[in-house]
């Protein structure tokens, strides 16, 4: 086995990093990593329904899709990742998460395995998990929230339901709880990333540590680049939806719906009691084909000027209604 202590604190990296080992390497893999704030989010989520995206943007949170299914979860430094990939693998999430059991424990913290993906301190939450599995080999990751910041948490996941109607899986909240709270002495991240490590290494056979050679940082940036920097994975990726909101304007209430699909608007509808300039059809149909993402919408609107079309309507309004 592979022990592998990935330095990178970029969440797009650290994504492209696990489809890499997962993908080129055969031999099995332990990795522990961090991200600096970012929210990843399932594979089958819908990325917008997950995210408060104003907070994220004002924080410059990272928004990245991962290989496995599940719900969206927060990460910052403060948290610690862990990576399991193994062929031909009978582990499943019980097995993976034993070894973490085990350092808690040993660290006098009555921590357990819980429902179908959970680890549990006193009924909260402090580790979720998510596996894939392809061509003969499994890969298996959890979260540890060490000493998450909890408002950041909280706040970057919160979204309104009524916006967003689909099918994508929906992240299910949980009573969570940072494992430095259950410690009977302090120690850092880094140095209970040790323990683990440590553990790992003193448990699994032939385990050797790991660490990239330059061939292998210039094909995982060349993934990251590719693929998990870009708009096209993280929200163009989301399933199908419709979303919906109104807002009150000094023209009037405004009501907007959306259907997007593969992130890009595919049919608008615009209601409301504003008085009408110009056909509102013909900027409904100006929508469609936009990306459903601000930067997208704000450049459409430098070239059209809502107010041509809805009496007190301005381009301040159309971004805070489509979001």
């Amino acid at each position: 086995m592979l022990c592998i202590f990935n330095n990178s604190n970029d969440a797009y990296f650290n994504m492209a990093v696990e489809e890499y080992v997962f993908t080129h390497f055969t031999d099995d893999i332990f990795m522990l990593w961090r991200n600096e704030p970012a929210i990843i989010v399932g594979l089958f989520q819908n990325s917008l329904a997950e995210i408060n995206l104003d907070y994220v943007k004002e924080k410059n949170i990272k928004v990245v899709r991962r290989l496995t299914g599940g719900g969206a979860v927060f990460h910052d430094l403060q948290n610690l990742n862990f990576t399991f990939v193994e062929s031909n693998s009978k582990g499943n999430f019980r097995t993976f998460t034993q070894p973490i059991i085990e350092v808690l424990n040993g660290l006098g913290v009555d921590a357990r395995f819980e429902g179908r993906n959970d680890l549990m301190i006193d009924g909260r939450k402090f580790s979720g998990n998510a596996q894939c599995v392809s061509n003969g080999r499994m890969l298996h990751h959890g979260t540890l929230l060490f000493d998450t910041a909890m408002t950041d948490m909280s706040n970057a996941l919160k979204v309104n339901p009524l916006k967003f109607e689909d099918k994508a899986v929906k992240s299910v909240r949980k009573r969570v709880t940072n494992i430095s709270e259950h410690l009977k002495s302090p120690m850092t991240v880094l140095q209970f990333s040790d323990l683990i490590m440590k553990h790992i290494m003193d448990t699994k056979p032939n385990c050797r540590k790991y660490e990239f050679t330059d061939e292998d940082i210039a094909a995982i940036t060349k993934l990251r680049d590719e693929k998990y920097s870009t708009w096209e994975w993280n929200f163009g990726h989301s399933p199908k939806y419709s979303y919906s909101k109104m807002i009150r304007t000094k023209g009037g209430n405004v009501e907007l719906h959306l259907n997007i699909e593969k992130g890009i608007i595919t049919a608008a509808k615009i209601y409301g009691d504003f008085f009408a300039k110009r056909d509102v059809s013909d900027f409904e149909k100006l929508l469609i084909g936009v990306r459903h993402e601000k930067d997208a919408v704000a450049d459409l609107l430098t070239k059209v000027n809502p107010e041509d079309y809805f009496l007190g309507v301005t381009s301040e309004d159309v971004i805070s209604l489509m979001f």
